[in-house]
């Protein structure tokens, strides 16, 4: 036992040693790079094994890390799986250790490429970002749905308006949601609303009060969603930032209160040791 707790000590300081974090950095970054020249035909066949021995590498690396931070929480391992990242790391490992033999060989090359991935889970800002990302995903379901009865309401009066003068954009209600898809993108929109203005002067109002709506406001409203969850991610990070620095602290006073003990007993100890020896003599 005294073994694994000094094993669990010795994990848990690698673990939150920042020179650990920057190495899983560097491993990544490599990979990425590494995954990336090896889409050439050339330096595959030249540098296969290379690229192979290097891929092994790498997967052992993260598979190193995985354990480490597993044994860093022992005997209570499965806080590991209580992070949500700590699940994205480890279910890539899982992906990566498929071997690229037969029909899997396609799988697992692509999972060389999700081990990229991984830059979100070790980079503190780009955490962030994916987790204000993932909270606005409620508001943007409603966003969606407004910007759905818009999109079928357009794409209806569209159809009906201008299916006779223009077929290749408004001949059915798919094709109409599609041209609608394509106005609100702004590419080459105005090619659709002039050839509508060569037989209707209001067409004008029908695309620009779709644009005005579609376009402006609706994606402000997305942009307005993720900045505000963006704020509350970054508030809520420092808090658990601040909380895990309290908590340190804690523990790094309790640690010195337990030794000033044990040296204030030592000390009675000897003082008591003392005339014991006196009386004796």
């Amino acid at each position: 036992m005294n073994f694994l707790k000094k094993l669990q000590r010795l994990c848990a300081h690698i673990a939150k040693a920042s020179w650990f974090g920057h190495a899983v950095t560097v491993f990544i970054v490599f990979n990425a790079i590494v995954v990336g020249l090896d889409t050439s035909n050339y330096l595959h066949n030249k540098l296969e094994h290379v690229f192979r021995w290097i891929n092994d590498i790498v997967l052992i690396a993260f598979i190193v890390e995985a354990l480490i931070k597993m044994m860093s929480t022992f005997p209570r391992s499965d806080r590991y799986f209580r992070d949500g990242w700590n699940i994205f790391d480890f279910t890539i490992i899982v992906f990566c250790l498929i071997p690229a033999t037969g029909q899997l060989a396609t799988i697992a090359r692509l999972a060389r490429v999700l081990r990229v991935l991984r830059l979100v889970s070790v980079l503190p800002h780009l955490r962030v970002l994916v987790t204000a990302l993932i909270h606005s995903i409620p508001g943007m379901f409603n966003i969606v749905l407004l910007m759905s009865i818009i999109f079928y309401v357009y794409g209806v009066a569209g159809y009906h308006l201008f299916h006779e003068v223009d077929p290749t954009h408004w001949r059915t209600l798919g094709i109409s949601l599609l041209s609608l898809f394509r106005i609100v993108t702004l590419e080459d929109w105005t090619d659709i609303m002039y050839t509508a203005l060569d037989h209707f002067w209001w067409a004008w109002a029908y695309f620009l009060s779709f644009v005005i709506v579609g376009t402006f406001v609706i994606i402000n409203l997305f942009i307005g969603i993720v900045i505000t969850n963006v704020q509350e991610a970054r508030e809520k990070s420092l808090e658990e930032l601040r909380a895990a620095v309290h908590t340190d602290d804690v523990i790094a006073e309790l640690r010195q209160t337990r030794e000033a003990l044990k040296r204030v007993q030592d000390e009675l100890e000897q003082r008591i040791q003392v005339p014991q020896k006196s009386d004796v003599s």
